[in-house]
């Protein structure tokens, strides 16, 4: 690292040099001074300017190298990202509902589409509920039709995007995901499962609703928007749920059949959850998310040879570890999988295998809900998840 900050501070130096020289040629008209210097002055003066480009160029070429080895913009991309959004939502909200379970990312299958139903979350809760949240990280100023869909303004791309009526949206959501239940057995008592849409982006600035006129989001009432959709500032203050006065014992005996029948339900419904069908998912570093499909490895043949065994069918997790980097060598990464499982919780220290790779290995990925293919190096990763 020090070699950079070097080529860094030299490139700002010998580039000041060459402005000040230059600067100084244009006051003094450089090319009628030229001619009245000595043959020595005029070949130091060029020396030295030729030196000062040399030198700008290396550290080019060493900024250039830097960004392509050692760069994470692959993280700094994602700043904003709506996968990194669903994740922060969701750590809140388990802290928010004590012993509360959150489900992100899920597909679950559509018998009428014949294809998997993207849902951001489902917050399963101890005391008998679940949840179908949609979580919306959208900035700029939201305009609300009379048909329910909402057009996001942007106030820096200077761009509107439509966008169905959320609430509606997730209503169908939790539809798809009660017939899937019943597929696999488990039929919800009326009223479990409810909706929700968060807006979670503080940038946010106000909410144009046509029907009632404009509303402020931090000034949003029941009467004049809908309860199922929380606003940045009401979610912010919303509040952790108390715990309950009665003791278990007491609980149990108040409560009687009606607690056991929902604590039946509850474990079934944590079963399907968990076994759905969801997104991949990739943790990068700054505990930022990404949400899609593994595709595959790139890379040197040695270091794909390497990974062979990491596979879907096979393989549900990886960490990857930095070894550390000697002189001028390539460094390279400790990349720890564990086969899958289902018959455990989790996975103990003996069960995971290893392998060692180029730091310069990348991890192709296709987002989720779109087409676009992108590749992660995997210096930039701390963790992949894969679904069966």
């Amino acid at each position: 690292m020090a070699l950079f900050v070097w080529a860094y501070f030299s490139f700002a130096f010998k580039l000041s040099r060459v402005l000040c020289l230059v600067d100084h040629k244009i006051r003094g008209f450089a090319f009628k001074h030229l001619c009245f210097q000595s043959k020595s002055q005029s070949q130091l003066i060029v020396k030295t300017a030729l030196l000062a480009w040399f030198e700008i160029i290396c550290g080019l070429v060493i900024y250039s190298l830097y960004k392509l080895f050692f760069s994470d913009d692959d993280v700094l991309d994602l700043e904003t990202s709506d996968s990194t959004a669903l994740f922060a939502v969701a750590d809140r909200l388990s802290k928010l509902y004590d012993g509360a379970k959150v489900y992100v990312g899920l597909r679950i299958p559509d018998a009428d589409t014949s294809s998997p139903q993207p849902i951001d979350l489902v917050l399963l809760i101890n005391k008998g509920e679940a949840v179908v949240i949609a979580v919306k990280n959208l900035s700029g100023f939201i305009s609300v039709k009379p048909d329910g869909s909402w057009v996001s303004e942007s106030l820096s791309k200077h761009k509107s995007d439509h966008h169905p009526d959320p609430l509606a949206e997730t209503k169908r959501q939790a539809s798809i995901l009660e017939s899937y239940l019943e597929q696999r057995g488990l039929d919800l008592p009326q009223g479990y499962l409810s909706c929700k849409v968060i807006l979670s982006n503080p940038k946010v600035c106000r909410i144009w609703n046509i029907e009632y006129g404009y509303i402020s989001s931090s000034t949003i009432q029941s009467s004049s928007f809908p309860s199922e959709i929380i606003t940045y500032d009401q979610w912010v203050q919303m509040k952790p749920e108390p715990k309950s006065m009665l003791s278990g014992w007491m609980e149990g005996a108040f409560r009687g059949g009606k607690k056991e029948m929902q604590e039946s339900i509850h474990q079934k419904l944590d079963f399907i959850l968990s076994t759905a069908p969801m997104w991949d998912r990739l943790e990068l570093k700054g505990n930022k998310y990404v949400l899609g499909e593994f595709l595959e490895f790139k890379g040197k043949q040695e270091d794909v040879q390497a990974l062979r065994h990491i596979k879907r069918s096979k393989i549900s997790r990886l960490v990857v570890q930095k070894t550390s980097m000697v002189g001028f060598a390539p460094s390279r990464l400790q990349v720890l999988y564990a086969h899958r499982d289902y018959r455990s919780e989790g996975t103990s220290t003996s069960d995971w295998k290893e392998a060692s790779v180029r730091s310069s290995t990348e991890v192709v990925f296709q987002l989720d809900n779109s087409s676009k293919v992108r590749k992660f190096k995997l210096s930039s990763i701390s963790s992949m998840s894969l679904s069966a």
